[in-house]
């Protein structure tokens, strides 16, 4: 492994993203973790002089599934170059009418409709039950707002996303079904990212761009692919303004308590693991085996 820089902010998203003209000094660090390769390496930049790192969930070619990420390789190699708070950036579907193609929305709330994915660190003897209750960092999450609309940022805040397994798009009988629970968004990659980066002590919130309208749409198209990436190339420049402005203004402190999450959340005592797991854990429950 390379020698690290130390970045505070983290970013997961496309490569819209760390291709941004304003970025210099960029360093691609390729990181190794207990739980696998990241889904790219981290390309560390300074960004208006503010250190940040990258990692391209879906690949630097776009190869990787929603399925196949490895979403715990990726939270876990950002924490290890000294990420604090971490953005995950992704497109999503509108399963409301005012939730408009072109829009950014922070969302609050999240439900996991996926089936085959790792969802926690911890396994092999080391159980924790994290409380998700409010998924995102509040704070963050007002952090990343406030700099959208300084920014001028087309912006709502609140609502609730659906996590689907994909990669498929949904049926019109599941796009209702989601409808009629009264969740607002659709997305295939924001769980477990969520709750892993609370296992992972990490501030983490999402910033949606909205694509389509699902399939749920009377008077819209289907959602297609090309209609996808059609809108995902006019929503790269306002997400990058939305970084731009978020480094600006960074807030460093961290005053909720996503830092302590796990401080409470251990069944299994962190200092009965093996020293094989206690390796395997380290960078994630080091603290906790000292107290």
């Amino acid at each position: 492994m390379n020698q690290k820089p130390q970045i505070n902010l983290g970013v997961i998203g496309g490569s819209g993203l760390y291709k941004m003209e304003q970025l210099d000094n960029i360093q691609r660090i390729e990181i190794n973790t207990p739980f696998g390769q990241p889904s790219s390496p981290i390309m560390v930049g300074t960004l208006d002089g503010f250190p940040i790192g990258f990692i391209a969930r879906h690949g630097l070619n776009h190869q990787i599934t929603p399925t196949e990420v490895n979403y715990r390789a990726n939270l876990y190699a950002l924490k290890a170059i000294g990420a604090e708070k971490v953005l995950g950036i992704s497109a999503c579907g509108s399963l409301r009418e005012d939730f408009t193609p072109g829009l950014l929305v922070v969302p609050d709330q999240l439900v996991d409709f996926t089936k085959k994915r790792k969802n926690s660190y911890f396994e092999d003897g080391l159980v924790v039950h994290i409380s998700v209750a409010e998924p995102f960092c509040y704070d963050f999450s007002s952090q990343v707002y406030d700099a959208a609309t300084v920014a001028g940022a087309p912006i709502k805040r609140g609502g609730s996303a659906i996590t689907i397994e994909g990669p498929r798009f949904s049926t019109k009988a599941e796009s209702q079904l989601f409808r009629s629970w009264g969740i607002d968004l659709i997305g295939m990659t924001t769980s477990p990212e969520a709750f892993l980066a609370r296992e992972a002590e990490l501030c983490y919130t999402t910033l949606f761009h909205v694509t389509d309208f699902d399939v749920w749409h009377q008077t819209e198209e289907p959602v297609s692919v090309e209609q996808v990436l059609k809108i995902i190339q006019q929503n790269t420049a306002n997400a990058q303004t939305v970084v731009r402005q978020l480094v600006q203004d960074f807030r460093h402190t961290r005053q909720c308590q996503c830092a302590f999450a796990l401080e409470s959340s251990f069944i299994t005592s962190p200092k009965n693991l093996s020293q094989e797991n206690k390796d395997k854990y380290a960078l994630l429950i080091d603290h906790y085996l000292d107290s």
